[in-house]
């Protein structure tokens, strides 16, 4: 049971919390609580609970100062043993956390046969612990890279990749929650804003800075960059839920898009979610080549392309939004 739930977890989030509801089924425990260091032993960067009711999670540092002298002296090595509080460093090459289980006055002790099955579940444990550490230290590093890609990008060229991400993302995101999606395809939909426009990378200065109508060459070569962009990054494990995001966010609802052709569900939902985002700040920027729509202009754009250039659905979730301050203040932000 231990073995198939540590090796179906994919973010160290996901398994210490379901390993703290695991721990008080396992062991018949009132609550339980996990807290994994940093890698300077610093800090507390994560701490999960449950009480055979609620599930909480704590993602802010905190000091070694204010946790519990038991939390501290397990942190530094030492198991606790007493009759309703069990405590376990979780050691691998180090030390990178602590497993407590605990039971309410008045109830039965732990007994040798707990302490041995704490064990083995904090032996079971720890090893995929330190790989998900690994694997999100790897991550951290991935998409540190790929923001210093969308800082190129936004100075290659004055056409594309010029928004501010954190704020394009900000639009992204209010849109995407208010379709219900999950947090999973929010995360997709973050590194897709960062990445869509990768392919532009290896197109001329002069395509990308041309103030005049492009001709039909160049036309191509603007259209062959999502793939451009999915080649970059395809070599990316963790990034292959994007790639679709980002080879057809230029597909068109009613299947006149590039570079498939896809039509209505045919096409990805973030890469709809992606089209409705970029017409509409295409539609309010001010470009050497048109003057930029005022709100209620573009607005009406939208209404009366909805079902043809873009999903109904999408293109009436985000007119929604527009009547927010807010999201309206991200928009403004985002074409100056």
């Amino acid at each position: 049971m231990v073995y198939r739930l540590v090796n179906s977890c994919f973010n160290l989030q996901e398994l210490v919390l379901r390993l703290t509801r695991l721990l008080c089924q396992f062991i018949k425990a009132d609550s339980s609580t996990i807290l994994i260091l940093d890698p300077e032993k610093k800090t507390v960067v994560l701490r999960a609970a449950f009480d055979n009711q609620i599930n909480i999670l704590h993602d802010k540092r905190k000091d070694l100062k204010k946790i519990s002298v038991k939390e501290k002296r397990v942190l530094e090595g030492f198991s606790v043993a007493e009759n309703h509080l069990l405590g376990l460093p979780l050691v691998a090459d180090e030390i990178v956390g602590a497993i407590f289980v605990r039971r309410k006055r008045g109830q039965k002790a732990f007994s040798e046969f707990d302490r041995d099955m704490l064990s083995v579940v904090t032996e079971q444990s720890v090893t995929a612990i330190k790989n998900l550490q690994l694997y999100e230290g790897q991550q951290k590093i991935i998409l540190e890279s790929i923001k210093f890609i969308g800082e190129l990008l936004r100075q290659h060229g004055p056409t594309l990749s010029k928004k501010n991400t954190s704020t394009y993302f900000n639009i992204v995101k209010a849109l995407g929650e208010k379709l219900k999606i999950s947090k999973e395809e929010i995360d997709n939909l973050y590194y897709a804003s960062i990445l869509r426009d990768a392919g532009a990378i290896d197109i001329p200065y002069e395509i990308l800075s041309k103030k005049s109508q492009l001709t039909a060459k160049e036309f191509k070569v603007i259209h062959n960059q999502p793939a451009r962009a999915v080649a970059l990054i395809k070599p990316v494990a963790f990034l292959k839920p994007v790639l679709p995001i980002i080879l057809y966010h230029h597909e068109k609802y009613d299947g006149s898009g590039y570079p498939s052709g896809l039509r209505k569900e045919q096409i990805p939902l973030g890469a709809r979610i992606i089209a409705v985002v970029d017409a509409f700040l295409a539609m309010i920027s001010e470009r050497p080549y048109k003057k930029a729509l005022s709100f209620a202009d573009a607005v009406n754009e939208l209404k009366r392309h909805s079902g043809t250039q873009f999903d109904p659905n999408v293109a009436e979730a985000f007119i929604g939004l527009t009547r927010q301050k807010k999201f309206r203040n991200y928009l403004s932000s985002d074409t100056t």
